[in-house]
């Protein structure tokens, strides 16, 4: 058996954060992500790069939640039960969650059921999602080699600005799986000062997908929103890249922010002020990743978070590819994952 393969078998565990217990994740699909990123990609790579483009991508989308037959083949008709989709939470009632899309893209409310710290000094989850953190800098404990993503690619390697306010800063991933809830919301208050789209492929975001195709975050398109929380009224952080990245299956990123629920939506431009907690964008449809940059000493996360990403009793198939224990804890859309450590030059 390949190491891939052995990697495959793996059980990947990670935390609950309300209850503080270690959960199995189960994987859809997971046996197509290892036939695609270890025999395929192995044998034959012409069409490993087609399965990973973004025609191909669509067409798998399209196949899988939108086709009534693509449906029964993928089990969606019975996604709500057998993914635990909390029905209460739903804006639609199930009768109108009738497709694999539309329980997909779902709205929920979430004003009532994902309350969010008032503290100017939070900052909030953007998404229902595993979340790991780390550090830019080799000098601090949080340190994480370059294997989620290659900073200079993440954002662009002609975005020299940017790259310079981030160097040697800390950043968090977030995983989200398809069964989240896949709307994206504003993890701090600020003003949008710039935000760009970067082409790319379409990779999963399976852990074992992950950890065969280096720095897959950075490869993937993806669409970077620079925000400026040192203004007056905001979270005075400094400056906050979100990274939006799609991953297989996903079709689009759609920007929708909305000042109120999810009314009125519009699409994000430079100088406009976003407010923490609020919609910011779509996934369409499936899994996918969130990657938050911070500037050097301007945030620490929240102390539950580090303690369980050195965990070494949970089992998670990262180890084999950092060679040290990196275990997800699982958070709630705009619920607390790190505090202002500075005020800087909020005004």
């Amino acid at each position: 058996m390949t190491d891939h393969g052995m990697i495959h078998t793996m059980s990947h565990q990670y935390i609950e954060r309300l209850s503080g217990e270690v959960r199995t994740e189960r994987f859809l699909g997971d046996s197509l992500i290892n036939l695609i990123y270890s025999d395929v990609r192995e044998k034959a790579p012409v069409l490993y790069n087609a399965l990973i483009s973004p025609r191909i991508s669509e067409i798998l989308a399209f196949i899988n939640y939108d086709l009534p037959l693509g449906a029964r083949l993928t089990g969606a008709q019975n996604l709500l039960q057998k993914l635990g989709v909390d029905l209460e939470e739903c804006i639609e009632p199930a009768s109108r969650l009738n497709t694999a899309r539309k329980i997909f893209e779902r709205q929920i409310k979430y004003w009532q059921c994902r309350p969010m710290p008032r503290d100017d000094a939070v900052v909030v989850s953007p998404a229902d999602a595993k979340m790991v953190v780390g550090s830019l800098a080799r000098d601090t404990p949080l340190f994480i080699k370059e294997k989620f993503f290659s900073f200079k690619d993440l954002l662009g390697a002609n975005k020299t600005a940017w790259l310079k306010t981030f160097e040697k800063g800390d950043f968090a991933v977030f995983r989200l799986t398809p069964e989240k809830y896949h709307y994206n919301h504003v993890p701090v208050t600020g003003m949008v000062v710039d935000i760009y789209e970067i082409p790319g492929c379409y990779h999963s975001c399976n852990p074992s997908a992950v950890i065969s195709e280096a720095t897959p975050y950075s490869k993937n398109k993806r669409v970077v929103t620079i925000i400026d929380t040192d203004i007056k009224g905001s979270s005075c952080i400094g400056l906050v890249a979100m990274i939006e990245i799609v991953a297989l299956m996903i079709g689009n990123i759609s920007q929708c922010y909305s000042k109120y629920r999810y009314e009125k939506p519009v699409t994000i431009k430079p100088h406009m002020q976003l407010i923490k907690g609020q919609p910011k964008s779509l996934y369409l449809p499936g899994s996918s990743v969130d990657v938050l940059l911070f500037q050097k000493n301007r945030i620490t996360f929240d102390p539950d978070i580090i303690f369980n990403l050195h965990r070494r009793e949970v089992q998670s198939r990262f180890l084999s590819w950092f060679k040290k224990p990196l275990i997800e804890t699982e958070v709630s859309v705009r619920s607390s994952v790190a505090q202002r450590k500075t005020i800087g030059g909020c005004g």
